[in-house]
Parts: C-alpha cells; structure tokens; sequence
C-alpha cells in the first residue's frame, strides 16, 4: 500500500492494492502498520463519517482547533470527488498553499490529513459517497472553516463533471460566509505551525 506525501507537509495519498474476480473486487483500504510507518503513529479512530453529494456540492474548507485538531483518513466509496488539503498553520513554509488527489470508484485512492490542516472536496458526479475516519469527535465549538473560492489560495475547482456535463459550485450556507483566509488569520482563527508541530509530537511517543 504504497503511500506518497503531497506538497503540503501532513498529508498523504494512499494507493491500495484492489483484487478484482468474477465476483466484483476487494480491497484493504486502511492498513494500521504502513500507516503508522509513514506518517509516526497509529490512527486513532474516534469517529467514522460518511457523506453522499450531489454533483457540484463542495465542502469546506473545513479545520478545527488544535490541540487536539481533527485529523482524517478519507475514501471515496462510491463516485468521484476532488479531494483538496489546505495548509492553513500561521508560520508553515507551506502557508496556502493546497493539493489535490481524486478520489473514486475506480482507482479507490485514500487521502490521510494530518493535525493542522484544511480539507475541503467537489463532488464529480451524483450520489458520490465519501467517508472519513477521523481521529476526534465532531465538536462544534472547535470546528471552522475558510472560504472554499478565496482567490488568494486559488483552489483550482473542476467545471466539468465525471459524465462531461457543466459543474457549478454547491456551498453549504456556512461554507459560504466563511472568512477569507487573511481575515481568519488576521482574527487568530487559524492554528499555528508550532502548535500543530508541538501537539503532532506528542502522537508518536
């Protein structure tokens, strides 16, 4: 299960081995040992959530407060989404900047976010089902977000659908009055690059 660290440091895409047949197909799409090789620790599993989309839904960008953050491991069941991590520590080299991997049926990639950092995804087609282990609870008081279209992070979302048809933006109502990111900088909102360090090396000892 070959794992490949994406231009935001903490974050990982994981390529499983899928054993097709007759049958349809099996897969293995968590394995505790490479991860704990790769990333330093053990996944903690507080929470597992599962979210199904329309076409052109996007979530995000979403963080929560650290310590302890909210760390996740993300597949996508069914369908396809672009999935997107956001380096939104204050004093990162990293600060702002993002990546992508695609999520889908086909290929049945993983992505791993670490501590810290943003995560957002547009689904590709309808019904797409996304799901998440998650290292903490859900705990709103700690939850925020940054505005997925900010041109200043510049995230590079499809306008084209699995099926070739036109896509447009679908925001929830608060995804769409997040703040910018300079303004959820400037208001202290984000977590800082020392705090996520601090907290992340507490996981592996």
């Amino acid at each position: 299960m070959p794992y490949r660290e994406l231009r935001v440091p903490g974050a990982w895409e994981i390529t499983p081995r899928q054993f097709p047949d007759s049958r349809g197909v099996f897969l293995e799409y968590f394995q505790g040992a490479p991860f704990a090789e790769n990333v330093g620790h053990e996944l903690s599993v507080a929470q597992a959530n599962c979210s199904v989309s329309a076409a052109g839904v996007l979530r995000g960008i979403h963080f929560a407060d650290t310590p302890p953050s909210q760390a996740k491991y993300v597949t996508c069941a069914k369908g396809a989404v672009l999935d997107v991590v956001v380096d939104v520590r204050v004093g990162s080299p990293t600060f702002g900047q993002w990546d992508t991997v695609l999520l889908d049926d086909v290929d049945r990639r993983a992505i791993y976010l670490s501590e810290g950092l943003g995560h957002a995804f547009m689904s590709l087609e309808d019904g797409s089902t996304v799901l998440y282990l998650c290292s903490t609870p859900y705990t709103p008081g700690r939850e925020h977000g940054v505005h997925p279209l900010d041109p200043q992070i510049g995230i590079e979302w499809p306008t084209t659908a699995r099926d070739g048809s036109p896509l447009e933006p679908l925001l929830s109502d608060k995804d769409a009055v997040a703040p910018l990111l300079a303004d959820a900088a400037a208001s202290g909102l984000l977590p800082t690059f020392e705090a996520v360090q601090a907290y992340r090396a507490t996981l592996g000892s």
